[in-house]
Parts: C-alpha cells; structure tokens; sequence
C-alpha cells in the first residue's frame, strides 16, 4: 500500500504591483520568475526557489484589496532556511537595502532568526537552525 506525502509547493500573495514585488524577491532573496502571465483579468508573476513557490498577483476586476492596519488572524509569516552563514547573508541583504524588523538573534540553542519586511506587508523570517 502507498503511503500519501505532501511537500510544500508554494504561497499565494496579492500585490498592488506584482511586477515589482516579483523583483524583489529575485533581486533580494536570488528567486528566478519562471512564469508572468494574466489570470482572472490579474497579473500574475511565479517565483520560484529550488522548488518551492512564491506567486504573486494583482488584484482582479471586482476586488477591493486593503492595506494591513494591526496584527490579524492568519498567516503571520513565511521563513526561508539560511543555508551557510546567517549573518553574513544579513549582511548582504541590508547591503541590498532589506529592511530588516529583527536583526539577527539566537531564538533559543538551536536556532537563529532574523526578519526582513517584503514588499505589500508580507513578513518574512530567515533562521539557520544549529546542530
């Protein structure tokens, strides 16, 4: 008998320029666009890392998209494990121009994190767990 498995495949974000954010996430985080087409009359741009997804859309005709005021129910974050030297790729993210909403903090013996804000709001945690 075969054993079902799930593997992560992606995160869906609503951007108010889906272009631009798109760009971000290559231009910060390395992410290559492997898609930019229209769905539901909406841009829409696939960044991909090593296998995992990011897509980002626009909002279609007949939405009323809002800006985040205050912590809210749902998603908080998306984390990104740091292979290598947390610090250093820190480093060279706020050489990039990240803005960085917790900078590097040991979170416990056996994990490291930092946050960085993305464009539309979206949070996202870099960790290195320890071995």
């Amino acid at each position: 008998m075969e054993t079902e498995t799930i593997v992560f495949d992606h995160v869906h974000l609503l951007s108010e320029n889906p272009s631009a954010a798109a760009e971000w996430y290559v231009d910060m985080l390395d992410g290559k666009i492997t898609a930019n087409i229209e769905v539901g009359g909406a841009p829409q741009v696939t960044v991909d890392f090593i296998g995992a997804k990011i897509i980002i859309r626009g909002q279609r005709s007949g939405e009323e998209a809002v800006h985040k005021k205050a912590l809210y129910w749902g998603t908080d974050h998306f984390g990104f494990r740091v292979t290598g030297d947390l610090d250093r790729f820190c480093q060279v993210l706020k050489q990039k121009g990240a803005m960085f909403t917790l900078e590097p903090v040991d979170f416990g013996p056996k994990v490291r994190i930092a946050f960085i804000q993305a464009p539309d709001g979206v949070s996202i945690e870099l960790l290195k767990r320890k071995i």
